[in-house]
């Protein structure tokens, strides 16, 4: 954990192990940097004359024990054009500068970059963004490595960031990037966990120990025989594979009245995905553990909202549940019925979460919700179609589509909508049953928002899929933490914050 602080600080007089100064292209200083430069004799910018400083937003160059300075050392970050310096030219200074100050072994730092100016942005957006940078930069999972291979953590454990908004404001940028920290790392902790450690059950002793964190949070988890007698036939004929029972996880977040309508988040728990009997290539299916990051993403935004104590009625659904091939599994050409009274024609198991969302959709009208929002890792297909860069938005709400964009991009975690309109229904048609699970590869993501629309024609309700988003691979491989920020700011709106 890292502690922050903020506050007029004089970069000459802080005693501390790096300073972190940027400087726009042509030699043009923020205004700590200009002090540091003067008061050096010039040093910065001799190290921008003879070439130190490459001339890309967020190239960094190091500066020892600089004279006329307290502190160790001053990292000088490259912010661009400062006219043309806009949302993602700041964040990837930002991200630069932690990165490079992570390198030195730095444990505690000064930061002056929220000194750029980013037009349409006000100083507690640069602070917060800042302050979740340097948050999510200690972040380690390491708890299934033994004690000898446990690579050693970061040394970072303070950071004051240089601000002149008044207290209050500062304080408060500063406890919703700690939150949204927190929440993030509780669902990258979760999705990193491997499939034989975190099974249905054990995230539901996850939301568990989040209500006893919470006075405002409670948690009701129902198990088999009860989501039989709800006629959750949807959800139960993924499970059937398995021998890990099934959980639908229902968390409760009170902070407003009982008669405000709450917002229900409905997260994918699919916590190993083998595709079932429709089983999936064996090339990077270990990653399928990743299968349950919505679940995990609504668990670290109700953890993030509870930690921050906004006066909404936030509920979180997760269904859980392994999808495996067995004696016992389900089949292509199998017919269930969901909790809705739909039947489904099961054309493909591996097309397997919308079945278990589409029923624990129907359960969230009990609440008679305001909105409601399921977050999945749901196609491969929006990968194809948006890569890893945004998240894929499907609403039937004009409304709910513009606030949730636009808390993606002031949370800078974007999110891109596209169509769910009635023609893509068509690919769904079953001789046999009400609905398809499947409708063909052409237009895939959309095609299964489509069938999770018919299950919320009565609310205004959104889909994000986060399969591009919410893990990565290679040699960083493990999970973002996304969309918790998305979800976060979108709930803060709400709020009024």
């Amino acid at each position: 954990m890292v502690d922050f602080s903020t506050g007029r600080i004089n970069p000459l007089a802080r005693r501390t192990d790096c300073l972190v100064l940027g400087v726009y292209e042509r030699r043009r200083f923020t205004p700590a940097a200009q002090q540091v430069d003067e008061a050096t004799g010039g040093a910065l910018g001799q190290l921008i004359s003879d070439g130190d400083l490459a001339p890309a937003t967020g190239s960094t160059v190091l500066l020892h024990r600089p004279r006329g300075t307290s502190a160790r050392r001053v990292l000088l970050v490259r912010l661009g054009a400062r006219s043309g310096l806009d949302d993602r030219g700041f964040v990837q200074a930002v991200r630069a500068g932690v990165r490079a100050v992570a390198a030195t072994g730095s444990r505690a730092v000064a930061d002056f970059l929220g000194e750029a100016e980013v037009p349409g942005r006000l100083e507690t957006w640069r602070l917060r963004r800042i302050a979740e940078t340097y948050g999510d930069s200690v972040y380690r999972f390491d708890e299934c490595k033994s004690g000898q291979d446990r690579p050693p953590r970061g040394r970072l454990r303070r950071v004051a960031i240089s601000a002149a908004v008044d207290r209050a404001a500062a304080r408060r940028a500063l406890s919703e990037a700690a939150a949204i920290v927190a929440g993030k790392r509780l669902a990258r902790d979760l999705a990193n966990r491997p499939g034989n450690v975190c099974t249905p059950s054990h995230l539901a002793e996850n939301a568990a120990a989040l209500a006893g964190e919470h006075e405002a949070v409670s948690v009701e988890v129902l198990d088999e025989e009860q989501m039989r007698d709800l006629g959750m036939g949807a959800l139960l004929a993924v499970a059937r594979g398995s021998r890990e029972p099934p959980k639908l996880i229902v968390v409760e977040y009170a902070g407003a009245s009982e008669a405000d309508a709450p917002i229900v988040l409905v997260g994918k728990g699919v916590t190993f995905d083998s595709g079932g009997i429709s089983i999936k290539p064996g090339a990077a299916m270990d990653e399928m553990k990743f299968d349950m990051c919505g679940a995990a993403s609504v668990l670290g935004a109700i953890r993030a909202v509870a930690g921050l104590g906004l006066p909404l009625n936030v509920i979180g659904l997760v269904p859980a549940v392994e999808n495996l091939p067995d004696g016992n599994a389900c089949k292509p050409g199998d017919i269930v019925t969901s909790m809705s009274g739909q039947t489904i024609e099961i054309l493909n198991t591996d097309a397997e979460g919308r079945l278990i969302l589409c029923d624990a959709m129907t359960y969230a009208e009990r609440y008679d919700p305001d909105t409601v929002i399921d977050v999945a890792t749901l196609t491969g297909a929006c990968v194809v179609a948006l890569g890893h860069v945004v998240s894929g938005l499907f609403t039937n709400s004009s409304e709910l589509g513009r606030a949730l964009f636009e808390a993606g991009a002031n949370s800078g975690d974007p999110c891109w909508e596209l169509p769910v309109w009635a023609e893509y229904e068509e690919p769904l048609k079953s001789n046999f049953a009400d609905v398809a699970n499947v409708g063909g590869r052409a237009a895939g993501a959309v095609t299964a928002a489509a069938f999770l629309a018919r299950f919320a024609r009565e609310r205004r309700w959104a889909h994000l899929d986060i399969a591009g988003t919410a893990w990565q691979s290679g040699k960083d491989k493990g999970a973002t933490g996304r969309p918790v920020p998305l979800l976060v700011q979108y709930l803060l709106d709400r709020a009024g914050r």
